[in-house]
């Protein structure tokens, strides 16, 4: 029998004897474990101190064939060859924020970097100790807080590292992961077999996709509960309503899905005891719709902005009504809205119903808006952009909404003016979020495009606002916080009193005059001013600092005991920051922050 040699023969026949007795032994790395050069004859001049990843060359061989050590004794096992560790740079990442490229081009390997000496053993994080003294439980924390590239990196280190992280990518819950454009199938597989425990899994991808993919994710996700794809804007979309409507069958722990560009789906059937949340956009044409989910709480339907889409919207809304009675969030945007669509909800009777919005309808009226205010009166979100809503439609969501509604968005609106939005201040106390964009415009800016194509009539939705040029706005408001005014190139004078205000939009307010502005919001943080003019922009900043500078100043003064001079009253200060730092914030430190771009 043939055993290992040693490096220098002893011309001693005991000490061979000896020597064969002797069980064989693992070597070591040849290679300093600092510079990666030969040991042989080496006198290493990289200090101590140095991290081993920073000073080992790239470009010499052997610093990239080097095998891992194995740290433990021959007695426990039997000796084998040991696993050689492949080139970092040929590591293929398994997850990719937006910011990483994602490669998928690479041979197939180990995304954990080598197998396990001992298959199937687990460290306790509690009770463990890893290389250099670090507890299991300490660098679990450390390492789950890595993106993937640098946990990639972490598993090369040295056993105890690679264990953990192989031990993070089994209890790994949620992925986020961008697919390449080549070998997408392959890439996804891969990814998803080293998480067995996914529950929450979003995509993006860069090239088409099909039912394929959603193969792949049945096969390897088996408890998925969340589904996100998104695709880029090359990539398309080709599922078609069937595959969808088997893979949400399929899928019997599947709670929410979300899907971009769905112009292909051409009809669907969805049958689901367990999905809650379903969004899907981009739809176009579907030739038929069916819901049996009983447990739909939020549904958001996007269409493609086509005037020749043919899906029936009465008869969706209509089965969605009488097949999803537990729902609570509405979102259906669609040029094809209509009266008879609102009257078709309104009858459903949705008792959980608290935000509603239905966007780019402009055959929704006020009639409309009476029929909603009838059958839900405790919706807290009401969203009915691109309508025909007027200021009579307005006074109609005051009157049932007053208790109930914090957030009002009537953007794109034209038969809507400053009284009315006037109006909805002063009677909804609890409203927090108002986007009234592009409802107060300006009769020059709707003129000219007419103009240049030889049409001199308006649109009908702007022919009552002819007469009355521009128009000023006054909100004295305690509770808003967000209010958006883009695109209002009507609008020439501005007083806000919103003491709660922090996110003011007056993008395109082009003809708002600066010494016509008054902005009394002292907790304004962003004020976005894309297209205003410069004059505008300074005197926004100007009373930024005023109103900084008069908070600063609003602390009460009293004179000495002599009365020779005004001080500020201590104890007053000293309950001022108490009151401050429970708050989160220190009035001193605020400053607004003006948006050009």
């Amino acid at each position: 029998m043939h055993h290992p040699q040693p490096h220098i023969s002893s011309p001693d026949s005991a000490a061979t004897a000896a020597f064969d007795s002797k069980p064989a032994k693992r070597r070591g790395s040849y290679n300093c474990g600092r510079c990666g050069l030969p040991k042989k004859g080496h006198v290493c001049q990289v200090s101590s101190s140095t991290p081993t990843s920073s000073s080992t060359p790239t470009s010499t061989p052997a610093a990239t064939t080097t095998t891992a050590t194995d740290t433990y004794s021959s007695a426990a096992r039997p000796p084998r060859p040991p696993a050689p560790r492949q080139p970092y740079s040929n590591l293929r990442r398994a997850l990719s924020f937006d910011d990483i490229d994602t490669r998928c081009d690479l041979p197939e390997i180990d995304l954990d970097g080598c197998d396990s000496p001992f298959p199937g053993k687990d460290m306790d994080p509690d009770n463990e100790t890893v290389s250099g003294g670090l507890p299991a439980g300490c660098l679990w924390e450390v390492l789950r807080r890595l993106p993937p590239a640098g946990l990639l990196a972490a598993a090369r280190v040295c056993k105890g590292w690679r264990e953990t992280t192989k031990r993070l990518w089994r209890a790994a819950e949620e992925l986020r992961l961008m697919v390449p454009t080549k070998g997408q199938l392959r890439f996804t597989g891969s990814v998803l077999q080293k998480c067995p425990s996914l529950v929450r899994l979003s995509l993006k991808m860069e090239s088409d996709v099909d039912a394929t993919m959603l193969a792949c994710i049945a096969f390897s996700c088996p408890n998925l509960e969340s589904l996100e794809i998104s695709t880029s804007n090359t990539a398309v979309n080709r599922i078609t309503g069937d595959e969808l409507g088997r893979f949400v069958a399929d899928k019997r722990c599947l709670m929410t899905l979300k899907m971009d560009g769905c112009s292909n789906l051409g009809g669907f059937v969805l049958f689901s005891s367990s999905l809650s949340t379903l969004w899907l956009s981009d739809l176009y044409s579907l030739s038929k719709t069916g819901f049996n989910c009983p447990n739909m709480k939020e549904i958001s339907l996007e269409f493609s902005c086509q005037e020749n889409d043919t899906t029936d919207l009465t008869a969706m809304v209509d089965g969605l009504g009488r097949s999803c009675l537990r729902l609570q969030n509405i979102h259906i945007a669609s040029v094809r809205l209509s009266h008879a669509v609102v009257l078709s909800l309104t009858a459903a009777n949705l008792r959980g119903l608290r935000m509603l919005s239905l966007v780019l309808g402009s055959e929704i009226t006020d009639a409309s808006v009476a029929a909603i205010a009838s059958s839900y009166s405790r919706l807290e979100l009401l969203d009915l952009s691109g309508s025909s809503v007027s200021d009579s439609g307005i006074g109609m969501i005051c009157n049932v909404y007053q208790n109930t509604l914090s957030r009002l968005l009537l953007a794109l609106c034209p038969n809507i003016t400053s009284s009315g939005i006037q109006f909805a201040t002063a009677q909804l106390p609890l409203l927090e979020l108002m986007d009234c964009g592009m409802t107060i415009c300006d009769p020059d800016s709707q003129n000219s495009p007419s103009d240049e194509s030889g049409h001199n009539e308006l649109p009908n939705a702007f022919n009552s606002k002819l007469q009355l040029m521009y128009q000023k706005l006054i909100i004295k408001h305690g509770r808003l916080k967000k209010l958006s005014l883009w695109g209002c190139s009507g609008l020439d004078a501005l007083c806000l009193n919103c003491p709660e205000l922090n996110d003011l939009n007056l993008n395109s307010c082009k003809n708002l005059h600066p010494e016509r502005l008054l902005l009394q919001c002292p907790s304004l943080q962003n004020v976005h001013v894309s297209g205003c003019q410069e004059l505008l922009i300074g005197a926004i900043k100007g009373q930024d600092s005023d109103n900084l500078a008069s908070v600063e100043n609003h602390f009460p003064c009293k004179h000495l005991a002599d009365g020779s001079k005004r001080v500020i009253a201590p104890n007053f200060l000293s309950q001022q920051s108490s009151d401050d730092d429970k708050k989160g914030g220190r009035i001193a430190g605020r400053q607004c922050n003006v948006i050009v771009d």
